[in-house]
Parts: C-alpha cells; structure tokens; sequence
C-alpha cells in the first residue's frame, strides 16, 4: 500500500484539528500542532511534511509568523512548502497580507472541510508538477554519473557565449579531451573501474579550470571545457599544460600504475568560422580525433600553434622519474640549451672536467642547422 503524503495541521482549538483530521485520513497522513511555535519545531524535524493547512490566529507564534519563518528558512523544502491559511473571518487586509508573505492559498473556516480537502489536492499536484520539471532541468544539465554538464548544456552554453560574441566581439574557445586507448583501457579495467578512472580526471581538470568555464561530460571517456573570453592560443596553452599534467599523473588502480595519455582537440570563434554551437563543439571533437589518430598525447589546434612544442626542465625531469624517456627525446637540444649555465657553474665550483667546450659547439652547430 502507497504511503499517504504527510499534512501538518496547525490550530489552538482541538475541535478544528480533530474535525479537519476526519475528514483528511482517507487522504492524507496527519500530523497536529497547537501553535505555530510548535508547528516550526516539527515542520524542521520532520523532512516528511508535504504541506501545512495552519489557523492564523494562535498563541506563541501565530500562522503570518509561521509562513514568515518558512519563507525565510535555509531550507529549500520550507521556503516551497505548500501553506494554506485558514482565517475566521476574511477581510482584504488579511488576504492582502497572506498573499504577500508568501501563503499558498487563503481560506475561510466556513469553507469546510471539502474545499480545504480540494486546494490542498491541487497544490500537491503542483508541487509534484514542479518537483518533476526540477529534476528533468538537472538532468538534462548534469550526467548522473559525473555531476559535470551534459553536452547538451554545454551546447546551450556554447550558444549563449556566441551569442555575445557576435554582439561584442568576443573570443569563445573549446577543446574536447580524450583518452588515448580508452577502450583498451575499459578492456583491462572494466568499464565501471574506467569511468572512475575519467572521474578522477574530470576532479582533477575541474580545479584547473576557471570559474566562468564550463566542463562537461560528453561521450564515454570524453570531456569538454567551453572558455567564453578566452582567445584560441591562451586555449591552446592551457591544453598543452593539462596534456602534460596527465601525461606525469601517478595514477594506481588496484596497486598497478596507469599509464596515461589524452589527446586534445581545439575550435576558437572567431579563428574558426563555425554555424552553431553544435558545429564548434564537433569541429572541436574531430581536431581531438585527428590528435589520437596522429598517435595520441598531443594537442590538435587547428594551426594555431606549431605542432612540437617546447617542454619545460621541470616536466621532462616529472617524465623521467615516471620512467618515460621516450616523450623527452625530441627536446634533448632544446633541454640541453637550458641546463648549459647550470652545467658551466657546477664544472667551476666543483672542479669538475666536463665536456663544456665540446657541449657549447654542439649547441651552436645545431642552432646554426635550424636557422
């Protein structure tokens, strides 16, 4: 048998509570209060209450008092609690008075049971009715999974920045982020264990993110970052520092280190001339495509920026205690170019014999090759 929903009934006259209690208990489950101070301790204790049908006038806290303190609470379910007052006599002030403090509906003692029984039925429809649409919003703005925006709202929050930019010029930028082998990875780890996997990452990229971007999830190891304000080459500079971060993360799944890449997709308004929100979030996802097909763990900008990209002395000493040499190999030149103040010092202080002359015409010979 389905639970009846909860009503609260608030009046210091024990001959009206019990009267309308009869005439509800075929509907509803009823609970009862004498005043309106009593109301508001069980009304905050008891999550249960669906909606309160409360007398006006009564001792300690009378019902305006009463719906002053729910529509003011901190609490979500009392401030949208459904709240009918019931008055001996009614008058334009106090209907007046009601409908500006937030009341539902405003009855008469004389209207009966009946007519109470009828306005409370309609407002619990409402209510459900509104509850429903709330929880279809948050799904379709969040993934249940993830907590992070669906594509769809993404794809509203596409729309909305380019909206403005059209008006105000202003650059919009997005990239979709993959990881290289995912299915692999699903394979190995099992999809459940894969997707916490992508979870930890989104946890990890939500805190580099700014306030005023938006991350979704878009597709199964698949995620996005929509950057009103930012122009394509500060995009594509944030990227290549979340490639590198995950690229060095020490990631553990069941005591076994994870070795993992992604690849990065760009789209930029104005650089890229685009129809729709929908459009740059596709072109952003076939640069990404390009990026893993290229052979993953690099950032596809659509020209923006040269294709092999400096990395830093503190990054490639990160690769190299994670025994992976293989992503440093192509910047030994330029890493080389960086230590050579550091290496002349130490061959000084610690009397060493190092190679230094032999190093120093190396460097010039290469950077007399590449000019």
């Amino acid at each position: 048998m389905a639970t009846l929903p909860r009503i609260l009934i608030v009046d210091d006259s024990k001959v009206v509570r019990t009267s309308l209690a009869q005439h509800m208990r075929d509907h509803y489950e009823v609970r009862e209060e004498a005043d309106g101070e009593a109301a508001w301790q069980t009304l905050v204790l008891d999550q249960s209450i669906r909606a309160v049908v409360s007398d006006i006038q009564m001792p300690k806290m009378n019902g305006y008092q009463l719906l002053e303190r729910l529509r003011s609470s901190r609490l979500r379910r009392l401030q949208q609690m459904p709240c009918i007052l019931v008055t001996g006599e009614e008058t334009e002030e106090e209907r007046g008075k009601a409908r500006g403090l937030g009341a539902s509906d405003f009855l008469t003692k004389s209207s009966g049971a009946s007519e109470v029984l009828a306005r409370l039925g309609n407002l619990l429809a409402l209510q459900q009715a509104q509850e429903s649409l709330d929880s279809g919003r948050e799904q379709m703005v969040q993934n249940p999974a993830t907590g992070l925006f669906t594509r769809r709202y993404l794809e509203l929050q596409v729309a909305q920045a380019l909206s403005h930019s059209a008006r105000h010029g202003m650059d919009v930028s997005m990239m979709v982020l993959g990881f290289d082998g995912y299915d692999r990875l699903c394979e190995k780890l099992g999809p459940e264990m894969a997707e916490e996997v992508g979870n930890r990452f989104a946890r990890m990229l939500a805190g580099k993110v700014r306030q005023e971007d938006s991350l979704g999830h878009v597709a199964a190891g698949q995620f996005a970052v929509v950057s009103p304000g930012t122009a394509a080459n500060f995009c594509a500079c944030f990227a290549e520092r979340v490639r590198q971060a995950v690229e060095v993360a020490r990631l553990s799944v069941h005591g076994e280190a994870l070795a993992l890449t992604v690849s990065i997709g760009l789209a930029s308004v104005p650089v890229d001339v685009v129809s729709s929100a929908g459009a740059l979030l596709e072109l952003a996802t076939h640069r990404m495509q390009q990026a893993m097909a290229a052979g993953g763990n690099r950032v596809e900008a659509g020209g923006v920026l040269p294709a092999t990209r400096p990395i830093s002395l503190p990054h490639a000493l990160e690769l190299l205690r994670a025994n992976r040499p293989a992503p440093v190999v192509p910047h030994l030149d330029a890493l080389l170019g960086q230590l050579m103040p550091l290496l002349v010092l130490i061959d000084k202080e610690l009397d060493l014999t190092l190679p230094i002359a032999e190093l120093e015409r190396y460097l010039g010979e290469r950077n007399s090759k590449n000019q």
